[in-house]
């Protein structure tokens, strides 16, 4: 099977919620939805992510990043975690847990490190839409951060399958970007009961339009997706902001410059990033 017949046929099983998911990431979705619950406390929240090695990892790591630790006082325990985090961003924790184990079961080494190079990418966009929004567009900075998490997920998704379908990721980009990464995307984030907010600024992602300054969600995902020091190792948008020209993006933002916001806030998207990667 070529490229294109099998993005095409990947793409119509997406569209009909028909997704091939590993077994691991079935049980961290049933976690996530427990965790939605609005009868979910911080007891029973706590419990859940204890029962999860990797998302409790994160969970502690986010809470004393300097985004979320401010006073310096680190916490050693899920609980303390949960509570500092808040529920929004335990949900964004859970989301990157999914993503990261969409392509776990990969064998090929080649395929592995892609896989692995998307999330680094997915980490950098993740912890620059959160500061992004906190500081300039001043969209919600937990739900911009979840965007720059799930932003690729589809593209996770085509990797996860690749094994099956040799020369998949290697072919036409025209051909990804028509055929598979908006149905495949779509059917991915709906599966994973992705907000329509989030999924309206990633369809801003896929169609290439925003406004600088950044205003919207949407806006935000963007700007942090050009400045990701490390790019998508996907196929690219023809036209999209190259690394170089992105380094010379720039205007005032409140009191200062985009510039400045990035310079003041580099060790926070450093410790926000190293925590989810």
């Amino acid at each position: 099977m070529d490229q294109l017949s099998a993005l095409k046929e990947i793409a119509a099983q997406a569209s009909r919620g028909e997704l091939s998911f590993p077994t691991n990431v079935d049980a961290t979705l049933k976690l996530q939805r427990a965790l939605n619950e609005p009868d979910c406390h911080i007891e029973m929240a706590a419990r859940l992510v204890q029962a999860e090695p990797l998302l409790a990892a994160r969970t502690v790591a986010i809470a004393n990043s300097v985004a979320y630790n401010r006073a310096g006082h680190d916490v050693t325990n899920v609980r303390a975690a949960v509570q500092r985090v808040g529920f929004r961003t335990l949900g964004a924790l859970a989301a990157s847990v999914i993503v990261r184990q969409l392509a776990s079961g990969l064998k090929d080494p080649d395929l592995r490190a892609r896989a692995d190079a998307l999330w680094i990418h997915s980490a950098h966009v993740a912890a620059l839409c959160q500061v992004i929004a906190r500081r300039v567009s001043f969209v919600d900075p937990e739900t911009a951060m979840f965007a720059g998490i799930v932003h690729e997920v589809g593209g996770f998704y085509l990797l996860s399958r690749a094994e099956e379908f040799p020369g998949l990721v290697d072919g036409d980009a025209d051909e990804w970007i028509e055929h598979g990464e908006v149905a495949i995307g779509r059917g991915v984030l709906s599966k994973l009961g992705v907000p329509v907010p989030v999924m309206g600024a990633i369809e801003a992602l896929w169609n290439g339009m925003r406004a600088l300054p950044p205003e919207t969600l949407g806006d935000t995902l963007l700007l942090a997706n050009d400045l990701a020091p490390f790019p998508s190792p996907l196929h690219q948008r023809p036209g999209a902001t190259t690394m170089h020209s992105a380094a010379t993006i720039d205007f005032i933002a409140g009191e200062g410059t985009l510039a400045q916001v990035l310079a003041e806030s580099a060790e926070e998207v450093k410790s926000l990033t190293a925590a989810l990667i």
